[in-house]
């Protein structure tokens, strides 16, 4: 017996989850014992209905939509009973990625269909900010949370090659700034680029900023991008694609389970791709605070 509510951000993907979202419920249908249909006007409606949906008991809650809306739909199902299945139509779906599932909105689908037919669940930990929500991907904040924000005014292209141009965009603006990080472990201090904390290990469309971030470990995987230059940061960026950036001088990495992150540099810390607070902010690992659908990844 298996009750799923099916929510639907219409607008995600230039419009796409508007056109899938038929051939989705479609799919999901047979594997279920009831499907809820819920259809988001706004962000705000979508995080009301998300929220609404738990509140009712539904055993697993399906949201196709971007990374806004699986990111509103984790506040909803964290620390609950109630499953979270990701089906993608944005531009970075880095969550469905994370937890195995395919890119593409039917492909995934039909994963989650298969999944929830064979009881394929998992638990994730999730970062969560002090005094504010959960993220279940990367925050960062500096350079790469310059790009996000850059990113989000763009309308053209669509996918990771929009993340690829707000990058030479924000190139040219590029200095580094004081950052703080204070752990259990003691407090460091460090003119920087860029720094993400990741649970899981990629944003930006599949980027992995933090190539060794493990879901499932309590701890969050820092990633420090020390004073780079352009020209240190340009031969870096091609790096990131495959993980390799960690290795270079410049680069620091560790794991924590909390993390203030602050200084004198305006920096504001995106999550999940979605904006959150400027610095300072105080990030930690709540183990197994998230039920997913999983499919056959990591």
């Amino acid at each position: 017996m298996t009750r799923l509510a099916l929510l639907v951000s219409p607008a995600s993907g230039a419009w796409s989850a508007a056109r899938v979202a038929g051939s989705v419920a479609a799919a999901l249908r047979p594997a279920v014992t009831e499907l809820v249909p819920l259809v988001a006007r706004s962000g705000e409606h979508l995080a009301e209905l998300a929220r609404s949906a738990v509140a009712d008991g539904v055993d697993v809650l399906a949201v196709l939509g971007g990374d806004g809306a699986a990111h509103a739909a984790v506040q909803a199902c964290a620390g609950t009973g109630t499953a979270l299945a990701v089906i993608p139509a944005g531009t970075g779906n880095d969550l469905a990625a994370a937890v195995g599932l395919p890119r593409g909105s039917r492909e995934a689908a039909a994963a989650v269909a298969g999944a929830l037919r064979g009881g394929a669940r998992r638990t994730l930990d999730l970062g969560r900010i002090a005094g504010g929500g959960y993220f279940a991907t990367v925050l960062c904040a500096g350079f790469d949370a310059a790009v996000n924000e850059r990113t989000n005014r763009m309308r053209w292209p669509r996918g990771p090659r929009r993340y690829d141009l707000a990058i030479l965009a924000e190139l040219a603006g590029l200095r580094p700034r004081q950052l703080l990080l204070e752990t259990t472990a003691g407090r460091v201090e460090v003119e920087a680029t860029l720094v993400a904390l990741g649970n899981t290990t990629s944003y930006g469309g599949g980027i992995p900023i933090c190539p060794d971030a493990d879901p499932a470990d309590g701890e969050l995987d820092v990633t420090v991008v020390g004073a780079a230059s352009r020209r240190q940061l340009l031969r870096i960026l091609p790096t990131l694609r495959t993980g390799r950036h960690v290795d270079h001088p410049v680069v620091r990495t560790f794991r924590a389970r909390k993390v203030q992150l602050s200084g004198d540099n305006g920096w504001v810390a995106y999550a999940d791709g979605e904006r959150q607070a400027r610095l300072p902010v105080t990030v930690r690992a709540v183990p197994g605070a998230l039920t997913v659908v999983t499919g056959t990844g990591r």
